[in-house]
């Protein structure tokens, strides 16, 4: 940490100045993500086309609908592309206010992070879209009578919100090895607790996923993987806690 201390002012210009080079960085990275919308979108809606019954589409109900959201992917896409720069932004105007042992453990967090939502998100659009949609319109459909009608931007929000779901469940052992790391956590206290995980990863299935078993299972079923796995890692990194006789000992001292 510096010990020169900067005036507020100061302080607030350099963080007008980080938000306005993340705020360009995403800008131009919308306008380079959004020529490709089109393409992003068709590879976004392949698992739900797949389960679609054949001879039917995709349709949008307004006139606006296409260009909205074709609007929205390329914002969430040019945000993807700009983390990098807007990361750096971040790290640069917090890393004068660390300490040296604190700063290490800045880019394997980013690094780790990062890893665990690509791999939640890929889990999530492989392996459950496909399957997850493919009971939905089955179950819809079943009697013959009604016909799937799905829009592009209600299918766009629904996609994007169980991908972030996926993302942020696969962030749950490296939430839990830093908590263990910082001594809030160990892995006594996460094996004791272990049945309130095991109804906190149903809730959030339940809770962030359609109303269908299937959907809610494959995302419950990654969280006690993960939490079991949080256990272990908590074990062999997590922060070493004092025992009374260690203690009684040191006063005795």
């Amino acid at each position: 940490m510096s010990d020169q201390q900067m005036p507020l002012t100061t302080h607030l210009e350099e963080l007008r100045r980080k938000l306005i080079i993340a705020g360009v960085s995403w800008l131009v990275a919308f306008l380079a993500c959004y020529s490709f919308s089109e393409q992003l979108f068709n590879l976004i809606a392949d698992p739900v086309r797949q389960a679609l019954p054949e001879g039917t589409s995709l349709v949008f109900i307004t006139a606006t609908e296409p260009f909205f959201t074709y609007l929205k992917i390329g914002a969430l896409a040019g945000l993807l592309v700009s983390m990098p720069v807007i990361f750096w932004q971040i790290w640069s105007f917090i890393a004068p206010g660390l300490y040296a042992n604190e700063k290490r453990y800045v880019f394997p967090f980013v690094l780790a992070s990062s890893f665990c939502f690509a791999c939640g998100a890929f889990f999530g659009f492989n392996f459950v879209f496909p399957m997850a949609f493919k009971v939905l319109i089955e179950f819809g459909t079943g009697g013959g009578e009604i016909s799937a009608m799905l829009s592009m931007g209600s299918y766009l929000s629904l996609s994007s919100k169980l991908l972030l779901a996926f993302g942020l469940v696969f962030e749950l052992p490296v939430v839990i090895f830093f908590l263990a790391r910082m001594g809030i956590v160990d892995y006594k206290f996460l094996a004791r607790n272990r049945k309130f995980a095991l109804l906190a990863a149903f809730l959030i299935g339940a809770m962030l996923t359609p109303p269908d078993v299937f959907s809610q299972t494959a995302l419950a079923l990654p969280f006690i993987i993960l939490y079991e796995i949080g256990i272990i890692i908590a074990r062999l990194f997590g922060k070493r806690r004092e025992t009374d006789e260690e203690a009684d000992q040191k006063a005795e001292a």
